[in-house]
């Protein structure tokens, strides 16, 4: 068993046995966070499942760590500066190991946007060439709307790329585990990887999965290619699922809340444009099914719409 530096007891270990293990909140203020042991080594950190405000620093989403001897990996840098500052002092708490590799799974702010402050810790960032397109393309837009939304915790943000990239896989070596990193299409955003992590029988999802509230479908997602970056992830059979939002799940549940959704929804906007049916009428089809879902309300209308936008030409 490697030897690491983590101060968590016995206690916690054993509580991890299966995903079904109590979560823990570790930083209660401003950071807006809880730490999830997933197994042994790994940990989901869950932000809010609400908009981004000065209290989340654009943290809301889940994030994902893993420690081994020879450093720490992070899933996804936090969504600014502070943000990524919130996340270091939760990561503290669990371990002494430095991150040395961040992985930026997806092109929304909170999977990017706080690379500089980790690679001013001396950490290296990785992401696929098309999520650093999309973080080229999208930039200026999101640091704009991030000014809105978070007022003075912006403070020291500023946009910072990946430092190796890659095509469509990358192999992440350390510490004796293997960080399989796969772009196999686009979902919420173009670039969108999974981490597969096999020795752990983990996989850490971005924004291919959402849990526990509804998924966003953006102008920059696609509602064609989701469902099969969906079935590329789930081809892992991971036993554990971080995914892009909520908590530490399984299989199962990552299949009822994203795939069941994606399809529900394409099923529906399907008829209504075989029907004759006009953009006007998107946000009436039936996603009845998913209304227990957090932000349902705010958000299904308005991805029937740009369901129908993207649909009307496949």
């Amino acid at each position: 068993m490697q030897n690491m530096r983590v101060r968590t007891t016995m206690a916690v270990l054993a509580s991890v046995a299966t995903i079904g293990a109590a979560s823990s909140a570790l930083a209660g203020g401003p950071a807006k966070l809880e730490l999830q042991p997933v197994t042994e080594g790994v940990w989901a950190i869950v932000g809010e499942k609400a908009q981004r405000s000065p209290d989340n620093r654009a943290n809301n989403a889940t994030f994902g760590l893993v420690v081994t001897d020879a450093g720490s990996v992070l899933i996804d840098p936090g969504g600014s500066w502070a943000g990524a500052e919130a996340l270091h002092e939760v990561i503290r708490g669990v371990t002494d190991q430095p991150v040395v590799y961040v992985i930026d799974t997806g092109g929304q702010d909170h999977r990017w946007l706080g690379n500089g402050y980790w690679q001013a810790q001396g950490a290296q960032v990785i992401a696929s060439q098309d999520a650093v397109a999309d973080h080229h393309a999208r930039g200026s837009m999101q640091m704009t709307a991030l000014e809105a939304f978070l007022g003075d915790s912006l403070a020291g943000t500023e946009p910072s790329y990946a430092d190796i990239t890659f095509e469509a896989r990358y192999t992440l070596d350390l510490g004796g585990l293997s960080f399989e990193i796969v772009h196999p299409g686009a979902a919420h955003t173009p670039g969108d990887s999974f981490v597969w992590l096999a020795a752990k029988d983990t996989v850490f999802t971005g924004d291919i999965v959402y849990v526990e509230r509804i998924l966003g479908v953006g102008a920059q997602s696609s509602i064609t290619t989701w469902p099969a970056t969906f079935e590329a992830m789930a081809a892992t059979g991971a036993l554990h699922v971080v995914p892009g939002h909520g908590h530490a799940t399984t299989m199962a549940e990552a299949r009822v809340s994203t795939y069941g959704y994606l399809m529900n929804l394409r099923s529906q906007i399907g008829a209504l444009i075989d029907a004759g049916g006009t953009i006007l009428e998107a946000p009436t089809v039936d996603q009845s099914g998913f209304a227990h879902l957090e932000q349902f309300d705010s958000l299904a209308g308005r991805n029937a719409q740009t369901a129908f936008e993207q649909m009307e030409w496949e």
